[in-house]
C-alpha cells in the first residue's frame, strides 16, 4: 500500500506546479493574514501548505517529509494501529501546517503586504516527532552525506538556529513558522501518546535517557 507521506509528496508537488503556473491560484490559497483577518479566510492556514514559491523551495520541503515522514509514518503504525496510526500521522502534518501559520497570522494580520506560503511548518512538524520515537539515532542529509547527527541533537541546533533567524529578521523566511511546527511536532504526538496510548509516554522518556540505547546499534 502506498504511504500516506508519498501521497502527501505527490500532492503537494501537483498543487504547487499547478500554483507556480497559474498566479491567482497561487494568491488564493497562500497564506495572506490580513484577508483572514478581513475575509475570515481560515482555510489559508492549511492551503498555504501546499503551495511553494519555486521548484528549490519545494524540493528541499518535499526531500525532507519524505526523507523523515516515511519513519515517523512507521513509528506511528507501528504503535497505534494501521488505522488509527495513519489518522493520527495526517492529523499531526495537518494541524502542524495549521499551528504554524498563527504566528504569521497574529503578527501580520494588519498587514496587507505580508504573505507566505509552503509546507516548512507541517515538515518541521515530522521531523521533531521523530525525536520522540528515535532521539538518539543519526541522521545524514543529502547537503551533509557524511556526517551522521543524533535526531536530539540536531533538535537542539536547528531550535537555536530558527531562534537566532527569527530575531535577526533580515530573510524573508518564516522562522517562525518553523519554530512552532517543530514544537507542534513534539507536543502533538505527546497529546496522540496521552489520549491513544498512555504508556507510550514511558517509552518516550526512555528513548531520550538511554542513548546508549540506540548508539550501540
Amino acid at each position: 500500500m502506498i504511504s500516506l507521506t508519498l501521497i502527501l509528496v505527490i500532492l503537494t508537488c501537483l498543487i504547487s506546479y499547478q500554483a507556480m503556473n497559474d498566479r491567482a491560484m497561487k494568491e488564493k490559497l497562500l497564506m495572506h493574514p490580513a484577508s483572514v483577518h478581513e475575509f475570515g479566510q481560515w482555510y489559508r492556514l492549511l492551503t498555504s501548505g501546499f503551495v511553494h514559491k519555486d521548484w528549490m523551495h519545494l524540493g528541499i520541503n518535499m526531500y525532507v517529509l519524505w526523507m523523515f515522514g516515511e519513519g515517523l509514518e512507521s513509528y506511528f503504525l507501528g504503535h497505534f494501529g494501521n488505522l488509527q496510526g495513519r489518522i493520527f500521522y495526517i492529523l499531526l502534518y495537518f494541524a502542524a501546517i495549521i499551528v504554524s501559520s498563527l504566528p504569521a497570522y497574529l503578527q501580520h494580520k494588519n498587514n496587507q503586504y505580508y504573505s507566505s506560503l509552503g509546507a516548512s511548518g507541517g515538515v518541521s512538524a515530522v521531523l521533531f516527532a521523530l525525536i520522540l520515537f528515535a532521539p538518539w539515532a543519526g541522521i545524514s542529509f543529502i547537503f551533509f552525506p557524511f556526517v551522521d547527527i543524533p535526531f536530539i541533537i540536531f533538535g537542539v541546533l536547528y531550535m537555536i538556529y530558527e531562534t537566532y533567524m527569527s530575531k535577526k529578521g533580515t530573510d524573508m523566511i518564516g522562522h517562525d513558522a518553523h519554530i512552532a511546527g517543530a514544537v507542534f511536532g513534539i507536543l502533538g504526538t505527546l497529546l496522540i501518546a496521552f489520549i491513544a496510548k498512555p504508556e507510550l509516554i514511558n517509552v518516550f522518556i526512555f528513548n531520550i535517557t538511554n542513548p546508549s540505547f540506540f548508539l550501540a546499534g
